[in-house]
């Protein structure tokens, strides 16, 4: 799969060839939804917590004797049925993590990228030319790039960005939730799927498939 390559005002600079093994797969669904599921569960901190009756301050003495009163039996005001008393089954703190296959991890990976290659939504810029941090530099290339609508809601875009290209990395960053930044070895199937468009540089591409491009 050929892929052009343009410059930061949207001309063509040139094309890049996008390996099949990695561009070109067809897409996995299967393996797909138990990757992202399994890595939205990673992402969760499991901090959730409730208080049993053995947990909760007080109750240490009968509310009452246990016949004669006309009232049901109780030994303690801590009771779940009680309020202010403990909670029965509630949730405890936990990690929510899932095993996943490096494997399969990879697979998923692989089919993320040839889904948004099968629609055309890889592209590849030669460089970005920033030398200094400016945000109002990074809103004027998404804008030549076509990677922003005016008056529309603007495609999320995924960048993979060398951790060198600093200015570069300061000068995206500002933009919002609808612009993500990455590493290449930090590349995955949630992010490349939750997004419209994914952009490489020509480094950082080379980086990637230079890394085994998932395999």
């Amino acid at each position: 799969m050929k892929v052009d390559v343009t410059t930061v005002h949207g001309a063509k600079a040139g094309s890049v060839d996008l390996p099949d093994e990695t561009f070109g797969i067809t897409p996995n669904r299967s393996v797909l939804h138990q990757v992202v599921t399994a890595q939205l569960a990673a992402a969760r901190s499991g901090s959730h917590s409730t208080k049993t009756r053995a947990a909760v301050k007080g109750g240490g003495a009968k509310p009452w004797r246990q016949k004669g009163t006309g009232r049901a039996r109780h030994g303690s005001i801590r009771s779940p049925q009680w309020r202010g008393g403990g909670v029965a089954h509630g949730p405890v703190p936990r990690s929510h993590a899932q095993r996943t296959p490096k494997k399969m991890v990879k697979l998923a990976l692989r089919s993320a990228l040839s889904d948004r290659a099968a629609d055309q939504r890889v592209m590849v810029v030669d460089e970005w030319g920033i030398d200094e941090p400016s945000t109002k530099r990074a809103i004027a290339i998404l804008d030549e790039l076509g990677l922003r609508k005016s008056g529309e809601r603007d495609p999320r875009t995924l960048l993979v960005l060398d951790r060198r290209e600093v200015a570069t990395w300061k000068s995206f960053r500002n933009l919002g939730a609808r612009v993500r930044i990455v590493l290449p070895e930090e590349l995955n199937a949630y992010d490349v799927l939750v997004s419209d468009w994914l952009v490489f540089s020509q480094a950082t591409l080379d980086a990637f498939l230079n890394r085994g491009g998932a395999q």
